[in-house]
């Protein structure tokens, strides 16, 4: 029987990130029926990406089964699938998935796809750069960064040794400090003695950025400090650098010197996102602007103009200048949800989506880190405390919490990595997937 006859609202939640994931568990108790639809089966914690890529924790424990986390939720069921379409008229989206498509009929709409890595119109950069939005994106950079130090143990060309142990990081964010850092730790501190023709110390590790600063949203303060513990932990940073041309063996900039090539076999794309095709399509179907990144321009209650039952959120949104992190993605969602009850329940909507800013963090090394809420600065190891707290707050299922801290402390406390595992399966398989991808309808 049509639920509609039977009065139960059908809330459709496009994306599983914290946006989607925090939306569809407000709706809990709600009286609707929600259909979560997700290219991956898993919930990705994509802020420690970055510890996956440099073998301190396992894929698991960042990226735990939808199905488990929302097992008790029995107003809930979750669908395999990549969202390629929305129809605001006929008030169906249409997913594609391995060997499949399908429909889905609602009443709401949450759009909570998240963002894509861009590369500013230069995308033949992914093939030799690598960005960092999925498991698959980070299984195959801890493959390359770990394979060129053994590759580099093969050689015996001095040159191809250095090229091999030259890694750059393009983006001074978060992201981008976090992952320059962590291959620093690596080979300065954990794979030193590991080899026998190489030393793992000789590797440099290059962290370039267009802008003039490092960590530009934390303000000044934080971001020299962050730039004064890179420098002693030997990361070379050029700022004021722009990327020209990425290839197999190296990357071409710009610098205020003029023209330069940086001899690199590792390249790691940390710069910049862009909202994914499915913002361009629902923009184009609803009439909808979007901004220069491609996300949606929605009204304060973060519904799209003109059509109050869809709810862009997260990364999907551009609202008020709010930044694209995990936290704006979990209020929204949650404000997207609390919509959607009030509508319901008959209550008055159309309530401006107010985001409460908790603070910005970004680890540098191990028992050091930046963080900054609202007037109140943090560095050092307070600032690691911090940061170590906020993410195990986040950290989807006991399980993960516990085994997270138990690698932590293997990396952090010892001198071992408890996820060195690596596959020419995870190396190569980007073309596999790239011709996978190419052949959905």
């Amino acid at each position: 029987m049509d639920e509609r006859a039977q009065g139960r609202h059908r809330v459709v939640v496009v994306g599983a990130g914290f946006g989607g994931l925090f939306a569809t568990k407000a709706l809990k108790n709600a009286p609707v029926e929600v259909t979560l639809i997700n290219g991956t089966a898993h919930h990705l914690f994509q802020p420690l990406l970055y510890q996956v890529a440099t073998g301190i924790l396992s894929e698991g424990e960042i990226a735990p089964p939808i199905r488990e986390i929302l097992k008790r939720q029995k107003n809930a069921k979750v669908l395999l699938g990549t969202v390629t379409e929305v129809d605001p008229e006929a008030r169906t989206v249409t997913a594609v998935a391995p060997g499949a498509s399908y429909t889905v009929e609602y009443d709401s709409l949450i759009v909570a796809a998240g963002a894509s890595q861009s590369y500013f119109g230069n995308d033949r950069f992914a093939e030799h750069a690598p960005g960092m939005k999925s498991i698959d994106d980070a299984l195959e950079l801890r493959g390359r960064i770990f394979g060129a130090f053994e590759l580099a143990e093969l050689e015996t060309d001095p040159a191809a040794i250095e090229r091999w142990l030259t890694f750059v990081v393009v983006g001074a964010g978060p992201t981008g400090v976090e992952m320059a850092g962590q291959i620093a730790e690596l080979a300065h501190r954990h794979l030193p003695g590991q080899y026998r023709n190489i030393d793992p110390k000789q590797a440099r590790i290059i962290l370039i950025d267009a802008l003039d600063t490092v960590l530009s949203s934390f303000g000044d303060h934080l971001s020299t400090k962050a730039l004064r513990q890179l420098h002693t932990m030997g990361v070379e940073v050029e700022l004021g650098t722009k990327v020209v041309d990425v290839d197999e063996t190296g990357i071409e900039v710009e610098t205020r010197n003029g023209h330069q090539r940086i001899e690199s076999m590792t390249k790691i794309w940390a710069a910049g996102v862009a909202a994914p095709s499915l913002s361009t399509q629902l923009a184009k179907a609803t009439g909808a602007s979007t901004d220069r990144a491609g996300r949606l321009e929605v009204n304060p209650d973060c519904t799209v103009p003109g059509h109050p039952e869809i709810f862009a959120i997260g990364d999907m949104m551009s609202l008020d200048r709010l930044p694209g992190v995990a936290q704006v993605a979990i209020q929204s969602g949650r404000h997207a949800a609390g919509q959607i009850k009030q509508r319901l329940a008959g209550q008055p909507t159309g309530q401006p989506f107010k985001y409460f800013d908790k603070g910005s963090m970004a680890t540098i090394s191990r028992f050091s880190a930046v963080a900054s809420v609202g007037k109140l600065h943090f560095s050092g190891v307070i600032g690691w405390l911090m940061w170590l707290a906020v993410h195990l707050l986040y950290l989807v299922g006991f399980k993960n919490r516990v085994t997270a801290v138990l690698h932590w402390f293997v990396s952090f406390i010892g001198r071992g990595r408890s996820e060195r595992v690596a596959t020419f399966q995870q190396v190569f398989a980007r073309r596999a997937l790239q011709e996978y991808r190419q052949h959905l309808p």
